[in-house]
């Protein structure tokens, strides 16, 4: 008979499970929104009443679902890896359009949509990755220093390119949203 494993491991892959789902939903999202913008594949955004009912609703209510099934089920073993799963696509679903939340009525194309993404992988990362930390050497503190130093440089020039590219390719990502509208 199988022993279960301790408490800090099945929440460790867990968090992997989710952080998984999350990160490839939100390239399927994004790369689908692009798909039907720019009238690569049809139109399947739903509409009610003539209003565009964007994929963070689909994101709130899956979240309330997850939340009551952890809530009065209590899952374990495999119901707890696809509640995981589920958990991460809802946040995909609605931290893609964080900058809705912001700025109702705002473009898709919001930049504080992709930083609420990062921000939000980065703790499922740090959820799913650091228990390991623990066990770090210290011959590994100069590969960690390093490490964080090339993080920071590449927020800063992540950062950088981020607005630079907004500011030439924004209008035109506005421009192919609005195209898109019925």
């Amino acid at each position: 008979m199988d022993t279960p494993p301790p408490p800090e491991a099945e929440s460790t892959r867990l968090a992997r499970r989710a952080l998984l789902a999350f990160v490839l939903t939100f390239i399927a999202s994004r790369t689908m929104v692009f798909l039907v913008m720019s009238q690569r594949v049809p139109n399947m955004y739903f509409f009610l009443h003539g209003t565009h009912v964007h994929h963070l609703n689909y994101g709130i209510f899956l979240l309330a679902a997850v939340a009551a099934y952890l809530l009065f089920a209590q899952p374990t073993g495999r119901p707890a890896r696809f509640t995981a799963l589920a958990y991460g696509i809802a946040m995909a679903l609605t931290f893609d359009e964080f900058g809705m939340w912001l700025h109702l009525g705002g473009s898709y194309w919001q930049r504080a949509s992709v930083d609420a993404v990062v921000v939000v992988a980065c703790i499922f990362g740090l959820i799913a990755f650091a228990p390991s930390l623990e066990r770090l050497e210290t011959r590994h503190r100069w590969a960690v220093v390093a490490l964080i130093l090339g993080l920071a440089l590449f927020g800063l020039v992540l950062f950088d390119t981020g607005a630079r590219i907004g500011t030439l390719v924004g209008p035109r990502l506005r421009d192919l949203e609005l195209s898109s509208s019925p």
